[in-house]
């Protein structure tokens, strides 16, 4: 077992993200977001779940648009391209797997 923390980091920045977990294949990130940061559109060569533990984030996949609370999250596949926008302070778990 592996008790993992998470810190807000974010202070005066619009977007923080940090590793702070690897193993096997996979990869725990923790993005930070202050209300109307955005991170464009891009993909990843993996499958991917973002998890919001606190905020709204606007989550668009190729003109799909989503919006994420902590009582949902979204899965993409690999090459799936995304962007999103906070629509609140938010606080995410991205999880890389087989990265």
């Amino acid at each position: 077992m592996k008790l993992v923390t998470t810190i807000n980091t974010l202070q005066d920045k619009e977007k923080q993200l940090d590793k702070v977990l690897e193993f096997n294949n996979n990869k725990v990130m923790h993005l930070q977001l202050k209300k109307g940061a955005s991170i464009p559109e891009h993909n990843a060569p993996f499958n991917v779940l973002v998890v919001v533990r606190k905020g709204k984030l606007l989550f668009d996949v190729s003109g799909t648009k989503s919006e994420l609370t902590n009582e949902n999250f979204i899965h993409l596949t690999p090459l799936e391209k995304h962007s999103l926008e906070a629509m609140e302070d938010t606080d995410v778990l991205v999880i890389k797997i087989g990265k």
